[in-house]
């Protein structure tokens, strides 16, 4: 592998969402990610989602969620409940520069797989715990997923339709947010703890990451307003709490965003639609005044819009600066000149399906590009590679550990 972490090997313990969000980031920069699944089992995620279909259109095992989390990985099939699979672990912990799991609290250290254990064996690992509540507190011990952090977070209480409103309610948003947003801090914290270990210190350091934690930092700049002025901010759907227009628009064939963010857009705005007198008018003069008369604004922009289709308003607005887009489905987003532009598809050979599309990382370095040649990995498919490899693991000892069952090698393509 190259890449920008080409010297870096992770040993990635971690399953479902959060954790392989994490090490496929640190794969894609170029580190070797080994990631250790249950014989026979493998990640949950491996049975989520829509089928990968074969090259002769038959549906494989192979499922979009773990597709869409694993690649650039090696995986190797290790029971750690067994004595013997939990000794290669940790073998394979000394010759790793990073450990990321995302069991629940103190569930590894019944293996002896915990940070306290491993850093006795690799003093310069960096050990990164993903968990729903943390190492400490009250929830430590209690599981927990995307939608409980959402909720937990005060996410739900910016999200969804106003109250007094028809469907009034909280809103989950439409993806695991709440994990995504985990897998991104525990990148960052990897990234910024290894820099230390090589620069500062010369040794590792445990990270303790909470998803809980991890989604309240993330609503901060809503949630400001509580800790500055005591002020609870509250569901306004697709609107804006902060400007204004900044929301849904019908055109006459479909859906549209506009969002205005200063006054100057809301200038162009108010030429593109005709009215040029509007930002004259001390209603809609600032931000602070379009919010607070928005039932005044709204409305007469509607009015204007649904009169002409999409094709009419976005290309007027686009020439005149002002945000706005379609509400795209997957289909128009992949097919968005501007996507296809920017090569957010790529294609991997695929042992089963030939060719594999996936969504491309956004980071686009100028000397070390990410680069898509390994695939996510069929269960177990590098058991033996990776145990010959990094700890001279021979026939007899690999056919011994696989005869009790501490071992699996799966299928080779």
């Amino acid at each position: 592998m190259s890449g920008l972490l080409s010297k870096i090997r992770v040993l990635d313990l971690s399953r479902v969402l959060s954790g392989p969000w994490a090490t496929q980031m640190l794969a894609d920069f170029g580190a070797d990610v080994i990631k250790v699944e249950r014989p026979g089992i493998g990640d949950d995620v491996r049975q989520q989602g829509a089928r990968l279909k074969d090259r002769a259109g038959g549906e494989t095992q192979e499922r979009s969620t773990f597709l869409a989390l694993n690649r650039g990985k090696r995986s190797i099939a290790i029971d750690m409940a067994k004595p013997s699979g939990q000794r290669l672990i940790r073998r394979l912990a000394a010759c790793a520069d990073v450990v990321v799991e995302n069991f629940k609290a103190g569930d590894l250290a019944r293996y002896g797989l915990d940070h306290a254990s491993l850093a006795r064996v690799n003093p310069k690992l960096v050990y990164c715990s993903i968990s729903g509540f943390g190492q400490s507190g009250p929830y430590s011990a209690m599981p927990g997923y995307d939608l409980i952090f959402q909720s937990m977070s005060g996410v739900m209480s910016l999200t969804g339709i106003p109250d007094g409103e028809p469907g009034a309610g909280p809103q989950r948003a439409g993806y695991p947010v709440s994990d995504t947003t985990a897998g991104f801090y525990a990148t960052i914290g990897i990234l910024a703890a290894l820099h230390h270990r090589d620069t500062v210190s010369g040794v590792g350091q445990y990270i303790d990451l909470a998803l809980l934690d991890a989604q309240v930092a993330a609503t901060s700049s809503m949630a400001m307003s509580y800790l500055v002025a005591g002020q609870l901010p509250q569901r306004v759907g697709i609107r804006s709490q902060l400007t204004c227009p900044y929301q849904d628009f019908a055109c006459a064939d479909g859906p549209m965003m506009i969002a205005v963010g200063n006054d100057s857009q809301f200038v162009s705005l108010a030429r593109v639609l005709g009215h040029p007198e509007w930002p004259a008018d001390p209603r809609f003069a600032t931000t602070p005044e379009r919010v607070a008369n928005r039932e005044a604004l709204v409305p007469a922009i509607a009015d204007i819009l649904r009169q002409q289709p999409l094709a009419h308003w976005l290309p007027l607005l686009r020439e005149a600066n002002v945000p706005s887009g379609p509400i795209n489905d997957f289909r128009q987003v992949f097919d968005d000149p501007q996507i296809r532009h920017r090569a957010m598809v790529r294609e991997i050979a695929h042992p089963l399906s030939g060719s594999l599309s996936v969504v491309a990382n956004p980071l686009n370095f100028s000397a070390t590009p990410v680069e898509y040649k390994r695939p996510p990995p069929l269960l177990g498919q590098h058991t033996h590679e990776v145990l010959r490899e990094l700890l001279a693991v021979g026939d007899a000892e690999l056919a011994e550990l696989g005869a009790e069952g501490a071992i699996a090698q799966g299928e080779r393509p």
